[in-house]
């Protein structure tokens, strides 16, 4: 059975993959169609419990969230629209596309004769696997061992979760009643998704900022963008403001800061980041240590210290981000396949393109203008805002720019940031000039559709 560009299967091998997310589905995909024996063990859920429980609920209130901001603006299209949220169906078209995903990727990987091992597995030694599953402890072999067991949401020694009031990320979608005033805690890409969510549904937020800017990770150009949104649409940013302590009595839940400010709101939740579910796996044994993190450190190849044992996804340590899951599992399958004994392309994380789902949404990837200029490095800058944009006009929603950086002797695309609707589709153009070296040029020469948004990268890139 032919691989992509007519590579042949190999001679089998036994690999057993622990965690069903992105990384662990897509390892046992694409190394099954390689020829492997393959065996997925899940505790929770296949597809991944970070993935279905974090990702993909909370796009798809952001989604909903997003059509009332839409009816909001009806009448700047000539239209008189009227919208509400009813808890029940927004649950339940959560659940539909949890489940819808979920069977498609059972029956992919059932497809592939993927053996599916609902359990509990941990390393006995380097090349044995315990599972405890519900009809007992089941012992298992392999010649490759790939570690994908994912993350969790951080708790706090001060936060008194209970699922009601004082809430975790995965205890929002949706959470148990709309909230009349939500205390966001973390300014993060989850915090700030978390805060557009809430205000598009119609909740009261606040939201601390630990620093002095939402996102401090990302350029302060689209920071600053998105607090001048957050704050027409009414959010309170409480900047440096660290939290320390949540006490709830009654329906009030009360936020207090390490410099003595507090606010009181009805609900809480808590996005300040995720642990790796790296304890309890037997790494020892197996000869493999951790981090001070508690992430498993890996080569280019996403190997751990024992060159047949490979970590993907959260537990990783590198970008926590479903794509560079997929893409770890993806090289870590044609890898234990042989496929990589050629000159190849290494995954590069600083090149991997990155979205925030507020509105207006936000994306990225490569090089980012503080970096450059921290480092002294000479870049070019274009900026053209979507103002200009006749498709944004037509949609009624020119917030936001595009930035390109770029090689001023060479005109290689290094970077971009792009704020704007729809944002997370068109940072791909800039991907994959980012990722295959291209030119502006490149990206100028290219005869894109009008009227479209893409336009404006073509004219960025100018």
């Amino acid at each position: 059975m032919p691989y992509a560009g007519g590579v042949t299967r190999f001679p089998t091998v036994r690999v057993v993959i622990l965690g069903g997310g992105p990384a662990g589905n897509t390892c046992a995909t694409v190394a099954a169609t390689l020829g492997a024996q393959v065996t997925l063990v899940e505790r929770d859920v296949i597809a991944g419990a970070a993935h279905l429980w974090d990702c993909i609920p909370s796009k798809s209130m952001i989604a909903t969230g997003g059509e009332l901001a839409e009816l909001a603006r009806a009448h700047t299209m000539g239209l008189r629209a009227e919208g509400g949220v009813d808890l029940d169906a927004l649950r339940e078209r959560v659940s539909s596309i949890e489940e819808k995903l979920h069977k498609s990727i059972v029956e992919l990987l059932e497809s592939q004769n993927v053996r599916l091992l609902r359990g509990r597995g941990r390393l006995k030694g380097p090349h044995e696997i315990v599972v405890e599953t519900p009809s007992g402890i089941e012992e298992l072999e392999a010649e490759f061992i790939v570690i994908a067991t994912g993350s969790r949401p951080r708790v706090p020694e001060f936060a008194p979760v209970d699922g009601e009031r004082v809430l975790t990320t995965r205890q929002a979608y949706p959470p148990p009643e709309l909230p009349d005033h939500i205390i966001v805690i973390g300014s993060g890409v989850t915090g700030v998704e978390f805060t557009h969510m809430f205000d598009a549904l119609g909740s009261q937020v606040t939201l601390l900022v630990s620093r002095q800017q939402v996102l401090p990770l990302k350029d302060p150009e689209v920071a600053a963008a998105l607090e001048d949104e957050f704050m027409r649409q009414g959010v309170t940013l409480l900047k440096g403001a660290r939290a320390c302590g949540i006490e709830r009595t009654g329906d009030t839940v009360r936020v207090t800061c390490e410099d003595g400010r507090f606010v009181d709101g009805s609900h809480a939740v808590l996005a300040v980041g995720s642990i790796p579910n790296s304890e309890d796996l037997g790494l020892e044994e197996a000869g493999i240590e951790v981090d001070g993190g508690g992430y498993i450190p890996i080569d280019h190849h996403c190997r751990s210290k024992m060159e047949h044992i490979y970590a993907a996804g959260d537990v990783s340590g590198k970008l926590p981000l479903s794509s560079v899951g997929a893409m770890q599992g993806r090289k870590i399958a044609e890898h234990l396949m042989g496929l990589h004994n050629r000159p190849h392309r290494h995954l590069d994380y600083d090149k991997a393109a990155q979205a925030v789902f507020t509105d207006p949404e936000i994306a990225e990837v490569g090089l980012a203008e503080a970096e450059a200029f921290s480092v002294g490095r000479k870049i070019r800058v274009t900026k053209v805002p979507l103002s200009s944009n006749a498709k944004a006009h037509i949609k009624g929603d020119p917030r936001g720019f595009v930035k390109i950086l770029s090689d001023p002797a060479t005109g290689v695309v290094l970077g971009g940031s792009i704020v704007g609707r729809n944002a997370a589709e068109l940072i791909s153009v800039l991907a994959v000039a980012v990722t295959n070296g291209l030119t502006v040029g490149d990206i100028v020469d290219s005869l894109l559709v009008h009227p479209t948004l893409s336009e404006s990268l073509a004219e960025a890139a100018s």
